[in-house]
């Protein structure tokens, strides 16, 4: 009974859990992440809607098939019927289908084309190149030498280093050494691809509504523009090896200051770009930390 109890209260609290936790999977999650953008939030608006619609035609057949056991089994209809056409009932379950996908169908094209559709001017653009297991990202137009650097896993024993021992905002498998970090509020291009020596990845973020194939010799391209600041977890989604499950994809979104002084430090001392920035933004704890690691 108690371990009853304490299953439904954690239910309970995973339901209305705040968006402290929200930018990450949790343990048992049957919904989509909040979204973070405006892609995000017409995928949320999208589920809900055909909701609508998977929910009464569920139920509707459970009804019928309910009725076609009780009605018409052996014992209750010993002689069945040699009924073989009814023009009203064929009509219905040939327009009724027809209705409904229409129905799914325009609001459905509707979203792809907002996905597909990449916006004019970017205000930064990005190339994420997949390795196993890894990710290099590059941002481009940032100078004579564009800054770049390959994003790993976070071991356990690199977490103090790296001032990140707080699992529950670096969580274990999807923490990294080096975030990508990105400016909020602004139009982001996302290049895409693969080593040409490598396999098939996908680069995908859930709380922004992004999932794109990574292809060997091939660039394809995405876009999102994050609404809120904080830090933001994805996968490789694409099954490309042994090591597959340990290659996270990790976003911090910062302020725009931020973001410049975070870039223009970053170009000549990386690991110290991101120890400021981490001390900006995980709050006085971390100041300390940069603070003695000085």
């Amino acid at each position: 009974m108690k371990k009853a109890y304490a299953a439904l209260t954690t239910l309970v609290c995973l339901l209305f859990a705040s968006g402290t936790y929200a930018d990450q999977p949790l343990p048992w999650q049957a919904t989509l992440q909040p979204a973070a953008t405006p892609i995000m939030r017409e995928i949320h608006w999208f589920e809900q809607y055909t909701l609508w619609f998977i929910v009464p035609i569920t139920l509707f057949v459970l009804v019928l098939l309910i009725v076609v056991c009780v009605k018409f089994r052996a014992s209750a209809n010993p002689v069945p019927s040699k009924t073989s056409h009814n023009t009203l009932i064929e009509i219905a379950w040939t327009v009724g289908p027809v209705l409904v996908l229409l129905l799914l169908a325009i609001p459905s094209f509707n979203l792809l084309t907002a996905q597909l559709t990449l916006p004019e001017n970017p205000d930064v653009t990005i190339k994420a190149t997949a390795t196993q297991w890894q990710w290099n990202y590059e941002y481009e137009g940032s100078g004579d030498s564009p800054l770049a650097f390959d994003s790993y896993l976070l071991k356990d024993q690199d977490r103090a280093a790296a001032g990140k021992e707080d699992k529950s905002v670096y969580p274990r498998l999807l923490a990294v050494d080096n975030e990508l970090v990105l400016p909020v509020n602004k139009t982001v291009r996302v290049l895409v691809t693969s080593a040409p020596t490598d396999v098939i990845h996908a680069f995908a973020m859930p709380s922004f509504g992004v999932k794109i194939d990574a292809v060997p010799g091939r660039l394809n391209e995405t876009w999102f523009r994050a609404e809120r600041e904080g830090l933001f977890y994805g996968q490789c989604s694409e099954l490309c090896g042994k090591d597959h499950a340990f290659m996270p994809i990790a976003i911090r979104v910062v302020s725009e200051d931020k973001y410049k002084q975070w870039l223009t430090t970053a170009a000549s001392d990386l690991p110290g770009a991101y120890k400021t920035l981490m001390a900006a933004t995980d709050g006085p704890a971390k100041t300390l930390d940069v603070a003695e690691a000085q």
